[in-house]
């Protein structure tokens, strides 16, 4: 049984070893219940589980030539789940995929290479972070709605004492 503690990360790749290598070295590195596919279909199957990070990879036709490419899965994830954070991992150092992956919603792009990990790591870090930031945004924002709900109420009981006091007293 997973920790529900923990947040879920999605790896989609048709290479098994490359699956692997990115789960240890994210295991290692943060708290999250990584969970591999080799196939965008099954990614998006699972989305119920609700990953916090998908990272995604351009060719996914490995297995199956008929499967659908990381543009195509990230466009279907994102009309469906527009609040997951899609990172495109992929061999493919063109220009214009990078482009499409961005256009479609994808949080960031890394080309697969010595630096791609280390990459991963600090984009990672940053969702976090950015995670974190909306989290205090939403308490800050609750913080002031609460705050200016009692300030009406307030003002609203000052108006009625006032008005009910000076009818009495005349």
């Amino acid at each position: 049984m997973a920790n529900t503690n923990r947040g879920i990360i999605f790896l989609v790749d048709d290479e098994p070893i490359q699956n692997e290598m990115l789960k240890d070295y994210l295991s290692e590195r943060f708290n999250y219940d990584i969970k591999t596919f080799d196939n965008g279909e099954a990614a998006i199957n699972a989305m119920g589980q609700k990953p916090d990070i998908v990272v995604l990879d351009f060719h996914l036709s490995a297995h199956d030539a008929n499967a659908k490419n990381g543009v195509e899965v990230l466009k279907e994830l994102k009309s469906s789940f527009p609040e997951s954070n899609v990172i495109m991992l992929s061999g493919q150092d063109k220009l214009e995929v990078a482009v499409d992956s961005m256009k479609y919603g994808a949080y960031d792009y890394v080309v697969k290479g010595e630096t791609a990990f280390p990459r991963m790591e600090n984009i990672l870090n940053n969702i976090g972070h950015l995670r974190s930031a909306r989290r205090m945004n939403k308490a800050y924002k609750n913080t002031i709605t609460m705050l200016a709900l009692v300030i009406g109420v307030i003002v609203l009981i000052s108006f009625y004492l006032m008005f009910f006091t000076s009818a009495y007293s005349h």
